[in-house]
This record gives C-alpha cells, structure tokens and sequence, in this order.
C-alpha cells in the first residue's frame, strides 16, 4: 500500500538549498549560466550548496552509484531543506534503483524539484516514499521572470497554500545561454490557452501526479512507477498529467499506451497535457497520438497547459490535492497541500 502524502515543511530564505545533476551535468557554455542562477538564489538569501556531481561532461555528471549516493545524501540531510538539479538530460533512470530506499524512508521529507528527466525520479518518490515533489522549473530556468497567472515554484515550495495558477495565455521560449547567461525574461513567440477536448467545462479535483512522457514511460510496470498501486491506496481521485519532449508522435502515442496499460489512469478524473513543440508524424499528430492511446478511457482531456518543454512553466506538486475548472473565460488551477 502506497504510505500517506507527506509535505516537506514550507522553505524559508536562510534554508539551505542544494544542487546536484542526478542526469546531465554542468559544462562548458552552460557554467556561466548555472553560476548566475547559483547567485540569484544566494541574493534571495537561500544558504546554497553544490554537489560534487553538478559539473561534469558526457551523458551523465557522474557514475550511476555516485549521483545515487549525492542525491541520497542530500535528501536525507536534515539541514537540507530543497535539491534542486540544474536542467534534466537523458539517463537518470540508471540510478532509480541505487537510491538509498529506506534511509530515504526514514528521513523527513525534503522538497526534489524539477522537470523533464527529473520526472523519473520525482515520480518513484512520490509513490514509493509519499513525499510530494515539486515538477518546476530546474535551477537554469529558475531565475526567469514568472507572468500574470503562474506562479514561481519557490512560492509552492515556501508556502502552505492553497495555490491558485491560471492560464498565463503565454508562449515562450528560452534564450540561449551564449546569447545572454543572465537573462531573467521569456520570449515572447506567441499566445495560447487551455482547451477542452471537444469543448464544453470541466471542474474536476484529484492528486496530482505525471511528467514527461519520454521518461515516465520507461518506468510503468516496475516498482518504481506503479501509479496504479498509488492511486488505490488513495482516498479519491487523482489528475494524470503528461508533456513531451521531443518524440514524434508516433512514440508519444507508445509512451502513452505504456501507462494507460500500467494503470497510470485508472482512477483519472482527468488528463492535463503539457504544450509541446515535438514534431508530428506524417501518419499522426501530437494531439492524434495522446487520442489515440487515451480517448477510449472516457476521460476529460485538458489540452495546452504550461507544464513541459514549452515555457513559461505552471509548477504542480505531486501528491497535491488539486481542482481544475475550466469553463468560459475561466481557465484554473488550485493544488491545497494536505
């Protein structure tokens, strides 16, 4: 049975903040950027520490055993109060299984945050342990200015709720760290906004629970992602939320039909998907592959919300207890963590 939703206590400046790359590490280019978001938390006055895995070329910082030990380490730190990594990457599934479990059980909960390859380990901590964790911006993003409508993931992480985001009606995108290491505004390339699938409202309300589909997916059906076991042992519903990456759609429909076999959406009251700029394929589009592997559930299907690899970024909290309403000119999210 999954154990109770556990919210590590609201993050305070004067807390201590660490940073590790349990995926892709720091280099070259990118050092200069991931400095200046180092120092924009310091001026905000978090005490903020660097992990021996942060820098480090290749496909991952370190060797699988050492991002595990780190990240293991920083957890449990009692005088560690956020980790934060800073971006994703590829691979950080090779170290799920080399987490310290049960020193990790035993330990206070303390706030993961981040996205993308992060997922991978957001997820299993969530439902293996029931501690909420935090799918935001990582550290590089962090220091970007939040629009009308979202809020910062430093405001879910410090306080006690509850939080009330709105479609910022905004699309972004990043600059580039050789273009400006400092940049602290989106641009701005377009408008959008959350819709339903087939029109009509929605009002809903569940725990949150999801990320990207490209690394979630590779967990269902292992001990590490079984959302199906999870929402059981809830007491109600729980609202599945997905983004891709990069994929064709092709793929993204496999990924999806993976956790609709694993029973990731057995007790939805609806699925939220991430706006996406990975590509269609010639036979099926993005949104014809989420339909595809979904729409036989029966489900709402809430489409374009602000969770993935197109900024800006509406940070949800795993495990939170979260309504969504949409209907008219009304487009919102609540997450009450209790």
């Amino acid at each position: 049975m999954a154990p109770p939703i556990r919210f590590p206590r609201p993050l305070r400046p004067g807390d201590r903040v660490a940073v590790t790359a349990p995926s892709a590490g720091v280099v070259g280019p990118s050092a200069a950027r991931i400095e200046f978001c180092l120092d924009w938390l310091r001026g905000r006055g978090y005490d903020v520490v660097e992990g021996e895995c942060l820098h480090g070329g290749g496909l991952t910082s370190a060797p699988a055993e050492q991002r595990a030990a780190e990240l293991t380490r920083m957890l449990a730190d009692p005088d560690i109060h956020c980790v934060v990594p800073p971006w994703g990457g590829e691979t950080a599934i090779d170290m799920v299984d080399l987490l310290d479990w049960d020193a990790l059980a035993d330990a206070e909960p303390t706030w993961l945050v981040g996205y993308s390859d992060l997922s991978t380990l957001l997820v299993p901590i969530t439902t293996r342990l029931g501690w909420a964790t935090l799918h935001g911006d990582n550290l590089a993003d962090t220091p970007y200015a939040v629009p009308d409508g979202l809020l910062h993931w430093l405001d879910l992480a410090g306080g006690p709720g509850p939080f009330m985001q709105r479609d910022s009606g905004l699309v972004a995108t990043w600059v580039r760290f050789e273009e400006d290491p400092q940049a602290t505004a989106w641009k701005h390339v377009g408008e959008g906004g959350w819709e339903v699938q087939g029109g009509g409202a929605l009002d809903v309300t569940g725990r949150l629970i999801g990320g990207c589909t490209e690394t979630v997916a590779n967990l269902a059906g292992t001990p590490y992602g079984d959302v199906r076991a999870w929402a059981e042992a809830l007491d109600g519903p729980t609202i599945v939320y997905v983004e891709a990456c990069e994929e064709h759609a092709v793929n993204t429909c496999r990924y999806l039909h993976s956790l609709r076999l694993a029973g990731w959406f057995d007790r939805a009251a609806a699925v939220l998907v991430g706006r996406t700029n990975a590509p269609d394929h010639p036979e099926m589009t993005q949104r014809e592959a989420v339909l595809d592997a979904l729409g036989r559930l029966d489900l709402p299907i809430v489409w374009d919300l602000e969770i993935g690899h197109v900024p800006p970024h509406l940070p949800l909290v795993n495990g939170a207890l979260a309504r969504v309403v949409v209907d008219g000119d009304t487009r919102e999210i609540t997450q009450t963590l209790a």
